[in-house]
């Protein structure tokens, strides 16, 4: 797997407004530092702890996102650094995102995960309850969180139609809520096996883990 030449790939293939996220889970850090010596600087980690330990042992110019599902009781790990929290899923997350930035005097940006495929394993809310997470006078009072957009992974199926229908309706929700909140910029759809239909549908973020990394290392 030669992961400089796979991020150069994608880098010269996706349009100039699309970024790309590498998902380095699992992976050690040269492989890290390898994507980072070609030029990659935003990762993206599913779990708290892993993130934390690469954080303190990489460059400090990295942009560290969390993509996986969040447990409250882990945000004040990521707290000091992280730059982008994908899969905000309720206003009790959000709440303490808000209060463990104010201690770092920071403020975090999140994007809410809308559950858009079919599986019940897919984490997220729908689109009312992210209207009314936006709409809420509890956000609107917190100072040390921006919702700048909205995250959501399609099914895991062959059927490119029920993918592409799926980001469809994501990319519907999100253009919806930008009349109220033209704050929202980002739409992080997309991953190795869907990437291009999530272009296609409007994404501003792709998730891209093994396509650049080679396969997990689960232990």
């Amino acid at each position: 797997m030669d992961i400089s030449e796979n991020i150069k790939k994608y880098k010269s293939e996706l349009p100039e407004n699309v970024k790309l996220v590498a998902i380095s889970k699992t992976k050690p850090n040269e492989d890290l530092m390898e994507a980072y010596n070609a030029s990659q600087r935003i990762l993206g980690e599913n779990k708290i702890q892993e993130m934390t330990d690469k954080w303190e042992s990489l460059p400090k110019d990295i942009e560290w996102h969390m993509v996986g599902h969040v447990q409250r009781n882990k945000v004040k790990y990521m707290a000091p650094y992280v730059s982008l929290i994908h899969a905000v899923d309720s206003l009790k997350l959000l709440k303490e995102i808000n209060k463990r930035a104010k201690q770092n005097e920071r403020t975090i940006d999140c994007l809410l995960q809308i559950k858009i495929a079919e599986e019940d394993s897919k984490f997220g809310i729908d689109a009312a309850e992210a209207e009314e997470i936006l709409n809420s006078e509890a956000y609107s009072k917190m100072k040390h969180v921006n919702i700048t957009g909205l995250m959501g992974m399609a099914t895991f199926t062959d059927d490119k139609e029920q993918v592409r229908s799926e980001f469809k309706y994501l990319k519907s929700v999100f253009d919806k809520f930008r009349e109220q909140h033209p704050q929202l910029k980002e739409l992080s759809m997309g991953m190795s096996g869907d990437y291009q239909i999530a272009v296609e549908c409007g994404s501003t973020m792709v998730r891209i883990g093994s396509s650049i990394f080679g396969e997990r290392n689960y232990n």
